[in-house]
């Protein structure tokens, strides 16, 4: 049909840029920021992120077009900072968040290896007598 091919939605062109900072000349503390072959997951993240400093005033982002593979941010400082290093903060501080989740999720899996004994149903509870379901009962059943 008419959408791209999947590829060029996450692959980088030869020679293209991931990220172009574009300075705002009609707002003081301001820049947007293209972000090439990404979507509204990082572009919601970065934002949310960005929201919680104390020295942004204004941060958003928005897709132009769903068939182009980017996203522009839009970030307003309060002079303390420019919006390139508080934008570079905002990555660093999603990257370590993330460390943190992906050794956390790592931390119960190997629990869950540990207690390879217990027999627990779909929601977590132990379930005695060593069967992990009802009779005629599915984990879909409610």
């Amino acid at each position: 049909m008419n959408a791209p091919a999947r590829y060029e939605l996450f692959v980088l062109d030869e020679g293209e840029k991931p990220v172009e900072v574009i300075e705002d000349t009609k707002i003081p503390n301001a820049a947007t920021i293209k972000v090439m072959k990404q979507d509204h997951t990082l572009g919601n993240l970065i934002r949310a992120q960005l929201l919680s400093m104390p020295q942004i005033l204004f941060a958003g982002y928005k897709v132009p077009h769903p068939l182009q593979p980017y996203f522009l941010i839009k970030i307003q400082t309060d002079g303390s900072i420019t919006p390139t290093a508080v934008l570079e903060q905002a990555c660093t501080k999603l990257i370590g968040t993330m460390a943190s989740l992906e050794a956390k999720f790592k931390r119960e899996f190997s629990f869950k290896d540990v207690e390879s004994g217990v027999v627990e149903d779909a929601y977590g509870t132990v379930v005695a007598g060593g069967t992990t379901w009802p009779e005629n009962r599915d984990y879909l059943d409610f």
